[in-house]
This record gives structure tokens, sequence and C-alpha cells, in this order.
């Protein structure tokens, strides 16, 4: 029976039950937690900034960091008046799950980038459609890491970028489980690791790394089969010198499980 690890944290379970529904041996390592930022000077900042109308475009990375700023500035101000802010400024978003936020709050979205929804879709959104980046003053809702090379992109059009950080990634509380998979892993117990988002390889490679055990546990993990939930995440997993066997056809959890177990039941023969 395959032994598979999933690195999921807030659907863990959800992730047990799709690889256990598989006839395969689940093993959770919560590798990471979402934090919101103690300090929200950076999104009071730039509340100021959107209702005195010094931003002309507003983008949206993700649902979870949309709803976060929209949660600290209604601490503020009234929604009524966030909304009508947006509205005189060109909002971005990449992605469907910030459409969602956005439009239960009627906060118009003017351009969407298309799947796979990396950095890279959002910068061919700008340059393939009329969108004014020269000159303008860009608001950046940050997620996790910087996005260091979106702003970069951004700036190489002549904008004027503002991130907005909204929220960060720590490592959990517990990391037992996430130091015996990476002892499992080493050891070959494990036949196929899921990484459903980019920070979980950054994270599960921090641990490691303070284990003493980073090589160790690269090198093992290449015998594995890994799976990668799409292509942020891949980009993650080349850049630590793991190269994933496949991205699902779909980047759902669901795909990604039952794909990448029928890849490694194809390569067991």
């Amino acid at each position: 029976m395959l032994k598979v690890c999933t690195f999921e944290s807030r659907r863990s379970e959800e992730m047990l039950s799709l690889i256990q529904r598989q006839g395969a041996t689940a093993v959770s390592a919560p590798s990471l937690k979402e934090i919101r930022l103690d300090e929200n000077s950076d999104v009071l900042k730039f509340g100021e900034e959107l209702l005195s109308g010094q931003i002309d475009i507003v983008l949206f990375l993700t649902g979870v960091g949309a709803q976060a700023m929209l949660d600290v500035l209604v601490t503020r101000w009234s929604m009524e008046a966030i909304a009508g802010a947006l509205s005189r400024t060109m909002v971005l978003v990449r992605g469907p799950k910030p459409v969602g936020v956005l439009r239960s709050c009627q906060i118009k979205v003017d351009y969407r980038a298309p799947e796979p929804n990396t950095w890279r879709e959002v910068v061919s959104m700008i340059d393939s459609t009329p969108i004014p980046i020269a000159g303008q003053v860009v608001a950046l809702q940050e997620y996790g890491q910087p996005q260091k090379e979106l702003a970069q992109a951004l700036r190489d059009r002549l904008a004027e970028v503002r991130s907005v950080p909204v929220y960060k990634w720590a490592l959990p509380d517990d990391l037992a489980p996430l130091e015996a998979a990476i002892r499992s892993t080493i050891a070959g117990d494990l036949d196929v690791l899921l990484f459903t988002s980019a920070q979980q390889a950054v994270n599960t490679l921090d641990v490691a790394d303070r284990l003493g055990l980073r090589g160790a546990w690269v090198e093992a993990a290449r015998k594995c089969v890994i799976g990668s939930i799409g292509p942020t995440a891949t980009e993650m997993l080349e850049s630590l010198g793991l190269r994933p066997d496949l991205e699902p056809s779909h980047g759902k959890m669901g795909h990604l499980v039952i794909e990448t177990l029928a890849l490694a039941r194809s390569a067991r023969g």
C-alpha cells in the first residue's frame, strides 16, 4: 500500500480523507500556520492613501488576503466608503478567490488574470489589455512571502509599487509531525509527497535544515513521487532542488491526490 505524506495544515483532515479514499496510507505533517500581522499599519496606510485618491490601481492576489485587508479597513472606515474609493481605482485580481470576496462587498473587478494564476499571468494580463501601468501608483496586496518578481515586473513597466502585506506564514506550534515526516522520508518509508502551496515546501526545508537534515531530506525526497498543486508551488520546489513529478489537470486537492497516486502506482508497475 502506498504511504502518502501531505503537508497541508488548514485542510489537513480533508487531505487525509482524500488519500485514504484512494486506498493509501495517509501521513499528516502540517507545515505552516497562517498569522495575521499584529501590526496592521501597512493596511491602514493603504486605506488612507486609497480614500484620499493617491492609489490608481489595486492588485489583489488571494481571497484570504483580500478579506483580511477589508477586515482591517472596516475598523476605521465604512465598507461603503471603501467600496466607493475602490470604484475610483482599477481593480485587478489573480484567480477566482479574490473575485468572490470583493463582489460579496459590492466591489467591482476590472480584470482577472487567467489560470494557472501565477505572477506571470498577472503580467501577461497587464501586457495584453489596456491597463495603464506606466506612471501609476499600484497597491500590491502581498501574502506569505514578498512578491518580489511581480513587484519588479510592475516597476519595469514604470509603475510605482506600494506593497501591502496582510498576513504571513509561520511554522506550526507543534513541529513533531513534520519532523517525523522528514525523518520518515529519509528512512525511505514514504512513497508520495504532496504539496498544496509553495510555502509548505519552504517551511519543510527550513525544519529539515534546523535538524541538520536538509541535504539528506532533499536526496530522499527525489526518490519519492512528488505532487505539486500548481505552477507557483512547482516553481518553489524546483528552486529548492526538487522537481515535481506531476501537476494535476486542475489545481484542486482532489485532482492532486487522485492523479499523483495513479502516477505512483503506474511507476510501481
